[in-house]
Protein backbone atom coordinates (compact mmCIF):
# COMPACT_ATOMS: atom_id res chain seq x y z
CA UNK A 1 0.00 0.00 0.00
CA UNK A 2 1.54 3.32 -1.13
CA UNK A 3 1.53 6.38 0.95
CA UNK A 4 -1.63 8.33 0.45
CA UNK A 5 -2.62 11.84 -1.97
CA UNK A 6 -1.31 14.79 0.34
CA UNK A 7 -4.85 16.84 -0.39
CA UNK A 8 -6.54 14.13 0.85
CA UNK A 9 -4.47 13.61 3.70
CA UNK A 10 -4.48 17.49 5.10
CA UNK A 11 -8.22 17.38 4.45
CA UNK A 12 -8.41 14.17 6.33
CA UNK A 13 -6.03 14.74 9.09
CA UNK A 14 -7.77 18.73 10.34
CA UNK A 15 -10.71 18.55 8.71
CA UNK A 16 -12.79 22.29 8.16
CA UNK A 17 -10.05 23.68 10.41
CA UNK A 18 -8.03 24.19 7.40
CA UNK A 19 -10.80 26.21 6.09
CA UNK A 20 -10.63 28.88 9.26
CA UNK A 21 -8.57 32.00 7.52
CA UNK A 22 -4.43 32.14 8.11
CA UNK A 23 -5.15 35.64 9.72
CA UNK A 24 -6.63 33.47 12.99
CA UNK A 25 -5.23 30.86 15.15
CA UNK A 26 -6.71 27.50 12.99
CA UNK A 27 -6.73 25.70 16.16
CA UNK A 28 -7.14 26.01 20.06
CA UNK A 29 -6.04 24.37 23.07
CA UNK A 30 -6.24 23.85 27.04
CA UNK A 31 -4.73 22.23 30.00
CA UNK A 32 -7.76 20.82 32.33
CA UNK A 33 -8.85 17.91 34.10
CA UNK A 34 -12.40 16.82 33.19
CA UNK A 35 -13.82 17.45 35.99
CA UNK A 36 -12.53 20.64 37.38
CA UNK A 37 -13.37 22.05 33.59
CA UNK A 38 -16.62 21.69 33.27
CA UNK A 39 -18.60 25.02 33.94
CA UNK A 40 -15.33 27.78 34.21
CA UNK A 41 -16.06 30.63 32.85
CA UNK A 42 -12.97 31.35 30.64
CA UNK A 43 -10.12 29.37 30.18
CA UNK A 44 -7.38 30.46 31.91
CA UNK A 45 -9.55 30.92 34.97
CA UNK A 46 -9.26 26.82 34.94
CA UNK A 47 -6.18 25.55 35.97
CA UNK A 48 -5.91 21.84 36.23
CA UNK A 49 -2.73 20.17 37.25
CA UNK A 50 -1.06 21.86 39.72
CA UNK A 51 2.37 20.14 40.02
CA UNK A 52 4.75 22.58 42.34
CA UNK A 53 3.33 20.39 45.33
CA UNK A 54 3.55 16.44 45.14
CA UNK A 55 2.75 15.14 48.59
CA UNK A 56 2.14 11.33 47.47
CA UNK A 57 -0.95 11.48 49.47
CA UNK A 58 -2.26 8.12 47.42
CA UNK A 59 -1.93 4.49 47.03
CA UNK A 60 1.81 3.83 46.37
CA UNK A 61 2.76 1.30 43.59
CA UNK A 62 6.18 0.43 43.86
CA UNK A 63 8.05 -0.94 40.59
CA UNK A 64 11.18 -1.89 39.34
CA UNK A 65 12.35 -1.88 35.63
CA UNK A 66 15.32 -3.04 34.20
CA UNK A 67 16.60 -1.66 31.09
CA UNK A 68 19.05 -4.29 29.25
CA UNK A 69 20.20 -6.19 26.09
CA UNK A 70 18.58 -9.36 24.97
CA UNK A 71 16.66 -10.99 22.21
CA UNK A 72 13.15 -11.36 21.00
CA UNK A 73 10.75 -13.58 18.98
CA UNK A 74 8.71 -11.46 16.47
CA UNK A 75 7.67 -14.54 14.55
CA UNK A 76 8.38 -18.13 15.08
CA UNK A 77 12.25 -18.73 14.06
CA UNK A 78 12.61 -15.02 13.46
CA UNK A 79 14.11 -13.29 16.56
CA UNK A 80 16.67 -10.47 17.11
CA UNK A 81 18.76 -8.68 19.38
CA UNK A 82 17.81 -5.37 20.92
CA UNK A 83 17.59 -3.36 23.93
CA UNK A 84 14.50 -4.44 26.37
CA UNK A 85 12.56 -3.74 29.65
CA UNK A 86 12.17 -6.46 32.22
CA UNK A 87 13.37 -8.73 29.37
CA UNK A 88 10.14 -8.01 27.12
CA UNK A 89 9.38 -5.62 23.73
CA UNK A 90 7.20 -3.93 24.30
CA UNK A 91 7.85 -3.51 27.56
CA UNK A 92 5.95 -4.46 30.60
CA UNK A 93 2.44 -2.76 30.64
CA UNK A 94 2.30 -0.82 33.75
CA UNK A 95 -1.92 -0.09 34.48
CA UNK A 96 -2.63 1.73 37.55
CA UNK A 97 -5.87 3.54 38.89
CA UNK A 98 -5.82 6.81 38.66
CA UNK A 99 -5.03 8.72 42.07
CA UNK A 100 -2.00 5.65 42.28
CA UNK A 101 1.73 6.75 42.75
CA UNK A 102 4.07 5.61 41.35
CA UNK A 103 7.16 4.96 42.35
CA UNK A 104 9.30 3.69 39.74
CA UNK A 105 13.21 2.37 40.42
CA UNK A 106 14.80 2.02 36.46
CA UNK A 107 18.29 0.13 36.70
CA UNK A 108 20.40 0.51 33.72
CA UNK A 109 22.46 -2.36 32.67
CA UNK A 110 22.72 -1.29 28.95
CA UNK A 111 26.06 -0.23 27.55
CA UNK A 112 25.08 3.16 27.73
CA UNK A 113 23.18 6.10 29.42
CA UNK A 114 19.64 5.90 29.66
CA UNK A 115 16.30 7.56 31.34
CA UNK A 116 12.52 6.65 31.11
CA UNK A 117 10.00 8.93 30.04
CA UNK A 118 6.27 8.78 31.07
CA UNK A 119 4.88 9.97 27.87
CA UNK A 120 1.93 12.08 28.03
CA UNK A 121 1.61 12.26 32.25
CA UNK A 122 1.89 15.57 33.61
CA UNK A 123 4.68 14.67 36.00
CA UNK A 124 6.40 16.48 37.74
CA UNK A 125 9.37 18.52 36.05
CA UNK A 126 12.25 16.43 37.46
CA UNK A 127 10.45 12.83 36.55
CA UNK A 128 10.25 13.76 33.71
CA UNK A 129 13.16 11.72 32.16
CA UNK A 130 14.74 14.82 29.48
CA UNK A 131 18.78 13.37 29.69
CA UNK A 132 20.61 17.53 30.17
CA UNK A 133 17.08 19.41 30.77
CA UNK A 134 16.00 17.39 33.82
CA UNK A 135 18.40 15.06 34.55
CA UNK A 136 21.22 13.17 33.44
CA UNK A 137 21.57 10.02 31.90
CA UNK A 138 20.87 6.60 34.25
CA UNK A 139 24.70 5.54 33.81
CA UNK A 140 25.17 2.17 33.20
CA UNK A 141 24.95 -0.28 36.45
CA UNK A 142 23.38 2.69 38.06
CA UNK A 143 19.67 2.97 39.04
CA UNK A 144 17.35 6.09 39.60
CA UNK A 145 14.06 5.93 41.08
CA UNK A 146 10.77 7.89 39.40
CA UNK A 147 8.16 9.05 41.45
CA UNK A 148 4.89 11.00 40.68
CA UNK A 149 1.24 10.63 40.82
CA UNK A 150 -1.10 8.41 38.16
CA UNK A 151 -3.29 11.34 37.13
CA UNK A 152 -5.05 11.96 34.51
CA UNK A 153 -7.20 8.59 33.63
CA UNK A 154 -5.72 7.66 30.49
CA UNK A 155 -3.50 5.42 27.78
CA UNK A 156 -0.10 6.95 27.91
CA UNK A 157 3.42 5.09 27.32
CA UNK A 158 6.58 5.28 28.65
CA UNK A 159 10.37 5.09 26.80
CA UNK A 160 13.43 6.19 26.88
CA UNK A 161 14.77 9.79 25.58
CA UNK A 162 18.31 9.35 25.06
CA UNK A 163 19.30 9.84 21.23
CA UNK A 164 17.66 7.00 19.16
CA UNK A 165 16.73 4.68 22.10
CA UNK A 166 13.11 4.42 21.08
CA UNK A 167 14.41 2.35 17.78
CA UNK A 168 16.13 -0.17 19.86
CA UNK A 169 13.06 -1.13 21.64
CA UNK A 170 13.07 0.44 24.96
CA UNK A 171 9.17 1.12 24.56
CA UNK A 172 5.98 0.07 26.44
CA UNK A 173 2.78 1.06 27.88
CA UNK A 174 1.06 3.01 30.90
CA UNK A 175 -2.26 2.65 31.46
CA UNK A 176 -3.91 5.15 34.13
CA UNK A 177 -7.47 3.61 34.88
CA UNK A 178 -10.75 5.57 35.08
CA UNK A 179 -12.94 5.11 38.37
CA UNK A 180 -15.60 5.74 36.44
CA UNK A 181 -15.12 5.44 32.38
CA UNK A 182 -17.54 7.30 30.30
CA UNK A 183 -17.84 4.46 28.22
CA UNK A 184 -19.18 0.90 28.38
CA UNK A 185 -17.19 -1.89 27.21
CA UNK A 186 -16.56 -5.79 28.18
CA UNK A 187 -12.66 -6.14 26.85
CA UNK A 188 -9.88 -3.77 27.25
CA UNK A 189 -7.20 -4.74 24.90
CA UNK A 190 -3.63 -2.66 25.10
CA UNK A 191 -2.62 -2.48 20.98
CA UNK A 192 1.14 -0.80 20.57
CA UNK A 193 2.21 0.18 16.88
CA UNK A 194 5.95 0.19 15.83
CA UNK A 195 8.33 0.40 13.25
CA UNK A 196 10.82 -2.76 12.59
CA UNK A 197 14.40 -1.79 12.60
CA UNK A 198 16.44 -5.47 13.02
CA UNK A 199 19.95 -3.20 13.06
CA UNK A 200 20.98 -0.84 15.29
CA UNK A 201 19.34 3.03 14.47
CA UNK A 202 21.88 5.45 13.21
CA UNK A 203 21.14 8.80 12.33
CA UNK A 204 19.86 10.06 9.45
CA UNK A 205 22.51 11.39 6.47
CA UNK A 206 21.01 14.69 4.41
CA UNK A 207 17.60 15.05 6.33
CA UNK A 208 15.23 14.80 3.74
CA UNK A 209 14.26 13.64 -0.12
CA UNK A 210 17.78 15.41 -1.49
CA UNK A 211 19.52 13.30 1.27
CA UNK A 212 21.41 9.48 0.69
CA UNK A 213 22.26 8.55 4.18
CA UNK A 214 23.98 5.38 4.48
CA UNK A 215 20.63 4.54 6.62
CA UNK A 216 18.30 6.46 5.19
CA UNK A 217 15.64 5.38 2.01
CA UNK A 218 13.93 7.68 0.25
CA UNK A 219 9.86 8.22 -0.05
CA UNK A 220 8.30 8.74 -3.22
CA UNK A 221 5.49 10.87 -3.88
CA UNK A 222 4.26 14.33 -2.50
CA UNK A 223 5.22 13.36 1.06
CA UNK A 224 8.83 12.54 -0.35
CA UNK A 225 11.37 12.25 2.62
CA UNK A 226 13.97 10.19 4.40
CA UNK A 227 13.39 7.46 6.98
CA UNK A 228 15.15 4.41 8.20
CA UNK A 229 15.17 1.08 6.15
CA UNK A 230 12.71 -0.49 8.08
CA UNK A 231 11.62 -4.17 7.42
CA UNK A 232 8.12 -4.34 8.38
CA UNK A 233 5.64 -3.22 10.78
CA UNK A 234 4.60 -4.41 14.18
CA UNK A 235 1.29 -4.65 16.69
CA UNK A 236 2.44 -5.64 19.81
CA UNK A 237 5.90 -7.10 18.89
CA UNK A 238 4.40 -9.35 16.18
CA UNK A 239 5.56 -9.59 12.52
CA UNK A 240 2.24 -9.59 10.23
CA UNK A 241 2.97 -13.28 9.06
CA UNK A 242 2.35 -14.23 12.67
CA UNK A 243 -0.21 -11.52 14.07
CA UNK A 244 -1.51 -11.60 17.82
CA UNK A 245 -4.92 -12.25 17.90
CA UNK A 246 -7.57 -10.36 20.04
CA UNK A 247 -10.46 -12.26 21.34
CA UNK A 248 -14.17 -10.92 21.39
CA UNK A 249 -17.63 -12.76 21.61
CA UNK A 250 -20.74 -11.69 19.94
CA UNK A 251 -22.44 -8.58 21.37
CA UNK A 252 -19.34 -7.52 23.31
CA UNK A 253 -18.26 -3.92 23.68
CA UNK A 254 -13.87 -4.58 22.95
CA UNK A 255 -11.98 -1.03 24.08
CA UNK A 256 -8.73 -1.35 22.39
CA UNK A 257 -6.45 1.52 23.43
CA UNK A 258 -4.06 2.21 20.32
CA UNK A 259 -0.37 3.43 21.15
CA UNK A 260 1.99 5.02 18.66
CA UNK A 261 5.65 4.63 20.29
CA UNK A 262 7.35 4.10 16.95
CA UNK A 263 10.40 6.05 16.04
CA UNK A 264 9.19 7.35 12.38
CA UNK A 265 5.87 6.18 11.35
CA UNK A 266 2.38 7.60 10.93
CA UNK A 267 0.03 4.87 10.98
CA UNK A 268 -3.72 4.40 9.11
CA UNK A 269 -5.54 2.00 11.25
CA UNK A 270 -8.93 0.51 10.54
CA UNK A 271 -10.73 -3.39 11.33
CA UNK A 272 -11.97 -4.85 8.73
CA UNK A 273 -15.84 -5.66 8.89
CA UNK A 274 -16.18 -3.08 11.90
CA UNK A 275 -16.48 0.80 12.60
CA UNK A 276 -14.67 2.56 15.14
CA UNK A 277 -16.13 4.51 17.57
CA UNK A 278 -13.31 7.06 19.25
CA UNK A 279 -13.80 7.54 22.75
CA UNK A 280 -10.13 9.42 23.90
CA UNK A 281 -7.61 11.06 22.33
CA UNK A 282 -3.99 10.98 24.25
CA UNK A 283 -5.40 9.72 27.04
CA UNK A 284 -7.98 12.41 27.39
CA UNK A 285 -12.04 11.83 26.99
CA UNK A 286 -13.96 12.44 24.11
CA UNK A 287 -17.30 12.58 23.00
CA UNK A 288 -17.69 9.25 21.08
CA UNK A 289 -17.74 9.38 17.66
CA UNK A 290 -17.96 6.65 14.64
CA UNK A 291 -15.43 6.49 12.00
CA UNK A 292 -14.28 3.84 9.24
CA UNK A 293 -10.53 4.23 9.93
CA UNK A 294 -7.85 7.15 12.24
CA UNK A 295 -4.87 8.41 11.77
CA UNK A 296 -2.51 7.96 14.56
CA UNK A 297 1.27 9.48 14.85
CA UNK A 298 4.42 9.36 16.61
CA UNK A 299 3.67 9.19 20.16
CA UNK A 300 0.20 9.97 19.61
CA UNK A 301 -2.80 7.40 21.44
CA UNK A 302 -6.66 6.76 20.48
CA UNK A 303 -8.59 4.89 22.22
CA UNK A 304 -11.56 3.12 20.59
CA UNK A 305 -14.86 0.90 20.93
CA UNK A 306 -15.77 -1.43 18.75
CA UNK A 307 -18.96 -3.49 18.27
CA UNK A 308 -18.17 -6.79 17.96
CA UNK A 309 -21.58 -7.63 16.03
CA UNK A 310 -20.08 -9.16 12.91
CA UNK A 311 -18.92 -12.51 13.86
CA UNK A 312 -15.69 -14.30 12.29
CA UNK A 313 -12.27 -13.47 11.97
CA UNK A 314 -10.90 -10.30 10.76
CA UNK A 315 -7.61 -8.30 9.89
CA UNK A 316 -6.86 -5.35 12.07
CA UNK A 317 -4.30 -3.24 9.95
CA UNK A 318 -2.06 -0.05 10.58
CA UNK A 319 -1.13 1.12 7.01
CA UNK A 320 2.25 3.22 6.93
CA UNK A 321 1.16 6.94 5.58
CA UNK A 322 4.65 8.00 4.23
CA UNK A 323 6.07 5.27 2.25
CA UNK A 324 5.39 2.04 1.30
CA UNK A 325 6.01 -0.76 3.96
CA UNK A 326 3.42 -3.63 4.12
CA UNK A 327 0.90 -2.69 7.01
CA UNK A 328 1.04 -4.10 10.61
CA UNK A 329 -1.44 -6.68 11.22
CA UNK A 330 -3.05 -8.51 14.09
CA UNK A 331 -6.64 -10.82 14.36
CA UNK A 332 -9.97 -10.00 15.39
CA UNK A 333 -11.22 -13.51 16.28
CA UNK A 334 -14.89 -14.20 17.66
CA UNK A 335 -14.86 -17.00 20.48
CA UNK A 336 -15.99 -20.24 18.01
CA UNK A 337 -15.18 -18.92 14.60
CA UNK A 338 -13.47 -21.39 12.62
CA UNK A 339 -12.62 -19.55 9.53
CA UNK A 340 -8.60 -19.45 9.11
CA UNK A 341 -6.01 -16.30 9.89
CA UNK A 342 -7.35 -13.87 6.61
CA UNK A 343 -4.51 -13.68 3.97
CA UNK A 344 -2.18 -10.18 4.44
CA UNK A 345 -4.25 -9.43 1.19
CA UNK A 346 -7.35 -8.68 2.92
CA UNK A 347 -7.41 -5.39 3.83
CA UNK A 348 -9.56 -3.80 5.65
CA UNK A 349 -11.90 -1.32 3.38
CA UNK A 350 -11.50 1.35 5.90
CA UNK A 351 -8.03 2.23 4.70
CA UNK A 352 -9.12 2.85 1.20
CA UNK A 353 -13.09 4.01 1.56
CA UNK A 354 -15.38 5.32 4.40
CA UNK A 355 -15.06 7.91 6.94
CA UNK A 356 -11.82 9.23 8.27
CA UNK A 357 -11.38 10.61 11.23
CA UNK A 358 -10.47 14.09 11.12
CA UNK A 359 -9.43 16.23 14.52
CA UNK A 360 -12.96 18.99 13.69
CA UNK A 361 -14.97 15.69 14.52
CA UNK A 362 -13.90 15.42 17.78
CA UNK A 363 -15.58 17.21 21.24
CA UNK A 364 -13.75 16.77 24.44
CA UNK A 365 -15.15 16.40 28.06
CA UNK A 366 -14.71 19.46 30.27
CA UNK A 367 -12.91 21.26 27.72
CA UNK A 368 -12.81 24.84 28.58
CA UNK A 369 -13.91 27.81 26.66
CA UNK A 370 -10.89 29.62 24.80
CA UNK A 371 -9.40 32.54 25.74
CA UNK A 372 -7.12 35.41 24.31
CA UNK A 373 -3.59 34.58 24.56
CA UNK A 374 -0.85 36.72 27.03
CA UNK A 375 1.78 35.32 24.52
CA UNK A 376 2.55 33.80 21.50
CA UNK A 377 4.50 32.28 19.22
CA UNK A 378 4.99 31.62 15.85
CA UNK A 379 6.95 28.40 14.86
CA UNK A 380 8.18 27.67 11.19
CA UNK A 381 8.79 23.82 11.22
CA UNK A 382 11.66 23.09 8.54
CA UNK A 383 14.65 20.74 6.67
CA UNK A 384 14.55 17.78 4.80
CA UNK A 385 15.25 18.97 1.92
CA UNK A 386 19.11 20.16 1.03
CA UNK A 387 20.06 19.79 4.87
CA UNK A 388 20.73 17.52 7.81
CA UNK A 389 18.87 19.60 10.29
CA UNK A 390 15.38 19.97 11.10
CA UNK A 391 14.72 23.09 12.76
CA UNK A 392 12.45 25.55 14.48
CA UNK A 393 12.50 29.00 13.13
CA UNK A 394 15.75 28.24 11.55
CA UNK A 395 17.54 26.96 14.75
CA UNK A 396 18.39 23.64 15.72
CA UNK A 397 18.22 22.26 19.03
CA UNK A 398 20.49 22.49 21.18
CA UNK A 399 21.66 25.69 19.72
CA UNK A 400 18.37 27.69 19.88
CA UNK A 401 16.58 29.81 22.40
CA UNK A 402 14.17 28.87 24.98
CA UNK A 403 10.67 29.65 24.27
CA UNK A 404 10.39 31.58 27.96
CA UNK A 405 7.00 31.73 29.01
CA UNK A 406 5.27 32.51 32.86
CA UNK A 407 3.30 30.87 35.47
CA UNK A 408 0.01 31.37 34.93
CA UNK A 409 0.11 32.64 31.61
CA UNK A 410 -2.51 31.35 28.11
CA UNK A 411 -0.08 30.50 25.86
CA UNK A 412 -0.77 30.19 22.33
CA UNK A 413 1.75 28.08 19.52
CA UNK A 414 1.00 28.93 15.96
CA UNK A 415 3.07 26.31 13.73
CA UNK A 416 3.26 25.95 9.57
CA UNK A 417 4.80 22.86 8.52
CA UNK A 418 7.60 23.86 5.67
CA UNK A 419 8.98 20.53 5.11
CA UNK A 420 7.94 17.39 3.11
CA UNK A 421 7.03 15.01 6.25
CA UNK A 422 4.86 14.65 8.67
CA UNK A 423 5.95 16.31 12.29
CA UNK A 424 3.90 15.11 15.33
CA UNK A 425 4.85 18.12 17.65
CA UNK A 426 5.17 16.83 21.16
CA UNK A 427 5.00 19.36 24.34
CA UNK A 428 5.49 17.32 28.00
CA UNK A 429 4.14 18.21 31.08
CA UNK A 430 1.58 19.92 29.70
CA UNK A 431 -1.94 19.54 28.16
CA UNK A 432 -3.12 21.84 25.16
CA UNK A 433 -6.23 22.76 23.30
CA UNK A 434 -6.33 21.85 19.99
CA UNK A 435 -10.08 22.43 17.66
CA UNK A 436 -11.86 21.02 20.71
CA UNK A 437 -9.95 18.53 22.26
CA UNK A 438 -7.43 18.42 24.93
CA UNK A 439 -4.09 16.56 23.43
CA UNK A 440 -0.08 16.58 24.22
CA UNK A 441 0.80 15.72 20.27
CA UNK A 442 -0.06 17.11 17.46
CA UNK A 443 0.31 15.99 13.46
CA UNK A 444 1.12 18.81 11.54
CA UNK A 445 0.63 17.95 8.08
CA UNK A 446 3.67 18.52 5.56
CA UNK A 447 3.67 21.33 2.67
CA UNK A 448 2.44 24.11 4.66
CA UNK A 449 0.29 22.11 7.06
CA UNK A 450 -0.58 24.63 9.75
CA UNK A 451 -1.55 23.73 13.45
CA UNK A 452 -2.24 25.82 16.56
CA UNK A 453 -2.79 25.41 20.27
CA UNK A 454 -3.17 26.80 23.56
CA UNK A 455 -2.02 25.67 26.73
CA UNK A 456 -2.15 27.11 30.51
CA UNK A 457 1.47 27.36 32.24
CA UNK A 458 0.44 25.35 34.96
CA UNK A 459 3.27 23.56 35.72
CA UNK A 460 6.50 25.36 36.18
CA UNK A 461 9.60 24.46 35.12
CA UNK A 462 11.93 23.37 32.03
CA UNK A 463 10.40 21.08 29.14
CA UNK A 464 10.99 19.40 26.21
CA UNK A 465 9.20 20.80 22.92
CA UNK A 466 9.64 18.68 19.96
CA UNK A 467 8.81 16.20 17.19
CA UNK A 468 8.35 12.85 17.93
CA UNK A 469 9.95 11.82 14.82
CA UNK A 470 12.83 10.80 16.89
CA UNK A 471 14.97 11.29 13.69
CA UNK A 472 14.14 14.70 13.41
CA UNK A 473 14.27 15.27 16.96
CA UNK A 474 17.95 14.14 17.07
CA UNK A 475 18.29 16.58 13.89
CA UNK A 476 16.99 19.65 15.97
CA UNK A 477 13.42 20.03 15.67
CA UNK A 478 13.26 20.87 19.61
CA UNK A 479 13.14 23.83 22.15
CA UNK A 480 13.43 24.11 25.61
CA UNK A 481 9.98 25.80 27.31
CA UNK A 482 11.19 27.83 30.06
CA UNK A 483 9.23 29.40 32.56
CA UNK A 484 10.87 32.60 34.05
Amino acid sequence: MRGIDRRDFLHRTLGSALALPTAAPLLSLAGCDTDSAAGTEGFASSVAYQRRTFDGAGPVREIEIEASEGTVEVAPGRSFKTWLYNGLYPGPEIRLTAGDVLRATVRNALPEGTTIHWHGVPVPNAMDGVPGLTQEPIATSESFVYEFPATPAGSYMYHSHVGLQIDRGLIAPLIIEEKQPHVDYDRDYTVVLDDFLPGAPEPLEGGGMMGGGMMGRRRGGMMAGQVPPYESMLVNGRLPEAPVEFAARRGERVRLRLLNPSGATTFHFAIAGHRLLVTHTDGRPVEPFAVDSLYVSMGERYDVVVEANNPGVWNVMAAVVEGDTPPARAVLRYADARGATPPLEAVPEGLSRGRVLELADLRGLGVPDRGQPDQTFDLVLSGGMMSSAWTINGQAYPDAEPLEIAEGQLVRFNMVNRSPMIHPMHLHGHFFRVADVLKETVLVPPHMGRVSFDFVADNPGRWFFHCHNIYHLEQGMAREVRYV
